[in-house]
């Protein structure tokens, strides 16, 4: 599949390299200026936005608007020359950040963590693709005229559309189209909550009958799908640094943003631990830090052991397999024992009043002399 991105910049010169790389992670490009991509990234449906902050008010606005509509959020890249504001760039709403003057090698390692996140969130919607024909008639009595189109995906409170003609967000439309092995032709009633010009559209079904939706769910739970090789989520690879009973830290020239969870594959000389937790600091390029998942008993015991094993073999150098989840709105991994004293993990909670030198000296200082510290 392909995906849409958004480019809006002024510099040619990054226009010129991140075009290419953008196009070899399947991401179509489109470029435009802050005024126009203020409008685009509501009325249409991008997975990818790529902002510059040339402009700081302008993008931030833009990336303001993308937070306003709950029914489109792509991934949001910052195109940024100056390091020290990286901080105020997350907190307008960046997952991502390249550092100008952009390097084609920066930009795939980014892209990559970046893509990986967009497949796993389509993968997550629940959506089975299908291509069938369905006719569209907009409710409006001044145009009567049927619409033909092509059924792209389908949930049982959605749909993905490819019509014969542009429409707008916000149209109501009734739409009728015919399953694979279904005995009767579906009728819906939905509103389109984005659209793309070449005539692609995402609808949610409005004021469904029970019996309508009881078959839709009835008929996708009967032809799951597995994802096309295109849609295979990447594992990213990194070198496990630091760890604690709440957080680590990896190291990665592609880590994912702050608010992602993931789950994680540590390992070590053969033994592996295994965990779910939640990016609370990313070093664009450089690295990430992950709160673990509050855990049981017994899963605590296994991150001692981990822990302890490691500490009874100095100079391994563990590893660590990151599987992006989703995007959370709001960071909450649950609450880890109380009392338990944890630096590792206060660090990665408190990470936004420090800067990025001064997190690493405090990183360093907490390693005992077994490199991974309890």
């Amino acid at each position: 599949m392909t995906y849409r991105a958004l480019l809006v910049t002024k510099d040619d010169q990054a226009a010129e390299v991140l075009a290419p790389v953008l196009q070899d992670f399947g991401l179509r490009a489109q470029c435009c200026g802050y005024s126009d991509a203020a409008c685009l990234v509501v009325e249409q449906k991008f997975h990818a936005v790529l902002v510059d902050f040339d402009d700081p008010h302008s993008a931030a606005l833009i990336l303001q608007n993308i937070s306003s509509v709950s029914a489109n959020h792509p991934i949001t890249i910052a195109l940024l020359s100056d390091k020290n504001k990286v901080r105020s760039v997350f907190g307008a709403g960046a997952s991502f950040v390249l550092y100008k003057p952009i390097s084609a090698q920066q930009a795939e390692t980014t892209l990559r963590a970046a893509t990986a996140l967009i497949k796993n969130e389509r993968r997550n919607t629940f959506r089975i693709p299908i291509q069938v024909p369905i006719k569209l008639r907009l409710t409006n009595p001044s145009d009567p005229a049927d619409i033909d189109g092509i059924l792209l995906d389908l949930s049982d409170s959605g749909m993905d559309v490819l019509a014969s003609q542009a429409l707008l967000p916000g149209a109501s439309l009734q739409a009728w189209f015919t399953l694979p092995d279904s005995p009767s032709e579906f009728e819906v009633n939905s509103e389109v909550v984005w659209a793309n010009p070449n005539g692609e559209f995402g609808a949610r079904f409005t004021g469904t009958p029970d019996s309508v939706r009881a078959a839709l769910c009835s008929w996708i739970r009967e032809n799951p799908q597995a994802p096309s090789p295109a849609e295979t989520v990447v594992v990213e690879a990194g070198k496990l640094t630091d760890l604690s009973r709440g957080g680590c830290y990896i190291e990665t020239a592609s880590p994912f943003p702050e608010r992602a969870r993931v789950e994680l594959t540590l390992r070590a000389n053969g033994v592996e631990l295994q965990a779910q937790g939640l990016v609370r600091v990313m070093h664009p390029s450089r690295g990430m830090g992950v709160e673990l998942a509050a855990q049981g008993f017994g899963e605590g015991a296994q991150t001692e052991s981990f822990i302890q094993f490691l500490i009874s073999h100095p100079g391994i150098e563990p590893q660590a397999l990151v599987l992006p989840q989703s995007l959370e709105t709001a960071p909450d991994c649950g609450s880890h024992e109380d009392g338990m004293e944890d630096p590792l993990l206060d660090l990665l909670r408190d990470h936004a009043s420090l800067s990025e030198e001064v997190f690493f000296e405090t990183l360093r200082s907490q390693r005992s002399a077994e490199f991974v510290e309890q």
